[in-house]
Parts: C-alpha cells; structure tokens; sequence
C-alpha cells in the first residue's frame, strides 16, 4: 500500500511556510539554484514559479498580486511543495507537470505528445494586422478556408477559429497522438463543427483543396541546437522540434507547397525562428514582408500568392 504521508522534510517546511508568498520566494531560490531553464510560455524563475503555484491552485495566473498574502491550507501547501521539488527533480516544464497552458489567455490542455503552444503566431492572429482594418486581411469575416499546418496540440487552429467566424479550419499534424490532444482541445473550446483534423505529412492530407490563409509554426531548430537543448525541451517530441541541419527542411517543404494550396487572394504566415538570414539567400526572389510581435523581431513571414509568381 503506498504511503501517501508527506516526507518529514516537507512537513517541517509546511509548517513553517503559510502564505502564497512564502512557496514563491521558496521556488524562484530553488529555480535558481537548480538552473533551471524556461521558455514554454515563462521566461524566468519567477515567471515560471508564478504560473505553477497559480494553476496548481486554481487562481488566475495573470493575476500574482492580489493573492500573495493569503494564507494557505495544509493540503495546498504539502501539493504545492511537491510540485516545486518535481518541477526540479524532473525537469519537466511546469506546464506538463500541471497539463495546461494559455496562449492569448486560452486555456490549452497538454502533454508530452505535443509541444507546449507558444507561438508569435496567436499575438498575430488578434493584432491590427489581420483586423480588417489597413491591415493585411481587408476583412476577416470573407476569409472561408483556413490551414494550420503542424497544428501539434491544435493551439492555433482554435485561435484561428476564435478570430475568422465564417471560416472551415482544416488542422493537419504528422502525429496520430497529436492529434488526439489536439482533438480533446477543440471539444473543449466548443469548436468541433469547424475544424476538421487531418493526420499526414504537410500537404498531403488535403489533396487539391485550397485555402484563403495558410497558418503554421513547423519544427524549425537546428541540428547544433537540437544537439544543446535544455532538459525542458527534451520532454518535447523531438520530432515536433527537429528541423534538419539549418532548420529550415519544412519551411522550404511548405513553400514549394503552398502556391498549389492558396486561393487567388490568399496568404501564408509562417513561423522560423531565428533563420530569416538563410531563409532569404535561398530565396531571394521571393518578398517576405517580417511581421514583429512584442517578443520577437524577424522569426514569422507573410507572403501572399501573387509574392510567389515574382
């Protein structure tokens, strides 16, 4: 029978620790000291420790402030300890240990069939750019057909459901398991009746169809990257990270592709990560316009159909 006691150690530590803000300073010190590395939605100890003591207690994790100083129960304090000696120990990012996530303040269920949404893609997708607005889509309620490639836990696919109402969304991912998180994701946001999950490689699954946008944030790390990633990354799958030798396999894959797959008006926006440079020497021809988010500079491009014919 196991023994769910808590360890000595742990219980002299509850006793001695009461308020949130008490398992806060505790984490961001142990954080530290662990070196632990972020990157999965946080991008610092505090960040990091912040979003797990939060969601572990079922308190809004945009808001730290209003809640440091609550005194907490027992139970809470023993699970939120364990949480912190996990988080260390394993070295899974916080939010597989928990299983959920927020991109635009969504709430995403995950695990380690899928990487954990983060993509500059969703900041995009409700800027001014695509509000109708001068913006790069004159008006997003026409937009009918929209393709998210490598849609991984379907993150993006119900954001682009969220901000184009009339559009079907087709959702295409490699991994079988993948989809089935994905699947679990769009039941819970109330979005099955329009996006459609395809399992394949790129474009395969949808044959000749063709879409007003075409979305997708592909595995773009290097070799020498992949080779140095942190503990955190490597509970990702690796295939849903893996790039070839310059990062950039998939991306040259689905600009050969998406030419055949875009309406006469369409466009693709794309993410790559840091390969902007090689990206355009391989294609100099091609005028990718750089769309910039908050915390990136040059990692998603835009191109229309007609940028493919020059």
């Amino acid at each position: 029978m196991q023994d769910n006691k808590p360890n000595p150690d742990q219980a002299s530590l509850a006793a001695e620790l009461v308020t949130l803000r008490d398992y806060l300073r505790l984490a961001v010190s142990r954080f530290t000291a662990a070196g632990l590395s972020y990157g999965h939605g946080t991008t610092t100890a505090l960040d990091d420790a912040a979003f797990l003591l939060l969601e572990a207690l079922s308190l809004p994790v945009d808001k730290l402030d209003p809640f440091l100083d609550a005194r907490l129960t027992l139970p809470e304090r023993l699970r939120l300890l364990a949480l912190i000696e996990e988080r260390i120990s394993t070295r899974k990012p916080s939010a597989y240990l928990l299983g959920r996530t927020y991109l635009a303040g969504i709430p995403f269920h995950v695990d380690e069939r899928a990487i954990i949404p983060r993509s500059f893609i969703a900041e995009l997708l409700f800027s001014d750019l695509l509000d109708g607005d001068g913006g790069l889509i004159e008006d997003p309620t026409a937009v009918a057909s929209v393709l998210d490639l490598c849609t991984g836990s379907g993150s993006i696919a119900i954001l682009a459901a969220e901000v184009f109402a009339n559009a079907e969304i087709h959702a295409v991912d490699l991994s079988a398991a993948a989809l089935e998180l994905a699947r679990r994701n769009i039941a819970e946001r109330g979005a099955g009746g329009r996006i459609v999950l395809f399992e394949g490689d790129l474009f395969d699954p949808v044959g000749r169809r063709r879409y007003d946008l075409i979305l997708t944030n592909p595995p773009y790390v290097d070799e020498k990257a992949m080779a140095g990633l942190p503990p955190e990354h490597r509970h990702e799958p690796a295939m849903a990270l893996a790039g070839g030798r310059d990062g950039l396999d998939l991306v040259r894959r689905i600009l050969a592709g998406a030419p055949r797959h875009l309406t006469r008006r369409g466009a693709l926006m794309c993410e790559i990560g840091s390969g902007r440079r090689i990206l355009e020497e391989a294609f100099p021809r091609l005028p990718f316009l750089w769309l910039d988010t908050e915390e990136s500079k040059g990692e998603v491009f835009w191109l229309r159909k007609e940028d493919f014919r020059s």
